[in-house]
């Protein structure tokens, strides 16, 4: 029940009262003051049905609403371009990553096989400059029932009404189904990768020879893959070139090009 439904429900008791004191000291005739108390008891009741109809928003649907923080998994950290998206100032979010998080990157940074060690480091790094921009602390909370850190992520984010920042593709459809809004790193850059159409020039580095004759194949300044036919031998050199067509495959979007004449 609303403050003001509660206010309107008491100036009404309070007026059918006034109205009986009227009519026993003799101002008022008790059969108007009757008509008066069955209108105000109609009223009454109505109000209370709308205040009980009243919906009330859910915990997922508040922190939905809310959500002014965003926790950090150990796929986003590892991944090198969150600091980067921090500092363009686009993340208008307090950042929180939990100490369980911590340890297993630190458990990643401790590997053995190198590579996954380098990417351990990396993550570290990047955790390092959030710390020193302020946009960043480290929390003790956990979630003792879960064991899994992507479950404690997603459990945890529910309980403190959190955004996920994360590039795990399964961890991303776990919190969805559990409700969690994800800002995934990967969708980001999709989003952000430049519209090119046929018949634009480019200029691009061709960097190696293709699979099939005459090719060269080269990449965009966002990773993306260009095939330039008749540029087999070119590796190395930079040269113009004109959008002939693109596809989509499972990794992405691929151009098809020709030297420009």
């Amino acid at each position: 029940m609303t403050l003001t439904t509660a206010a309107a429900i008491r100036a009404i008791v309070f007026g059918v009262l006034a109205l009986f004191v009227a009519a026993v000291a003799g101002w008022l005739s008790f059969l108007a003051v009757f008509a008066v108390a069955t209108i105000a008891t109609l009223v009454l009741v109505g109000e209370t049905l709308i205040a009980l109809k009243v919906p009330t928003a859910t915990p997922s649907e508040g922190s939905k609403a809310k959500a002014r923080e965003a926790l950090i998994d150990t796929s986003a950290l590892i991944d090198g371009r969150l600091s980067d998206v921090v500092a363009s100032g686009f993340l208008d979010l307090d950042l929180v990553v939990p100490e369980f998080v911590l340890r297993e990157l630190q458990h990643v940074a401790d590997a053995e096989e190198p590579m996954r060690r380098a990417r351990g480091r990396r993550g570290l790094d990047v955790l390092q400059a959030l710390r020193e921009s302020s946009r960043l602390r480290v929390v003790a909370d956990d979630v003792p029932e879960e064991h899994a850190v992507d479950l404690k992520l997603v459990s945890l984010a529910r309980r403190r009404g959190a955004v996920l920042i994360t590039t795990d593709f399964t961890l991303n459809k776990v919190a969805g189904i559990r409700d969690v809004v994800v800002l995934n790193v990967n969708d980001l850059a999709h989003a952000l990768r430049p519209v090119v159409l046929p018949g634009e020039t480019l200029r691009v580095m061709i960097v190696k020879d293709g699979k099939e004759p005459g090719q060269g194949v080269g990449y965009l300044a966002d990773g993306t893959m260009i095939v330039v036919e008749q540029a087999r031998g070119f590796a190395g050199r930079t040269i113009d070139v004109v959008v002939t067509s693109a596809i989509q495959t499972a990794a992405g979007k691929m151009f098809f090009a020709k030297p420009a004449e």
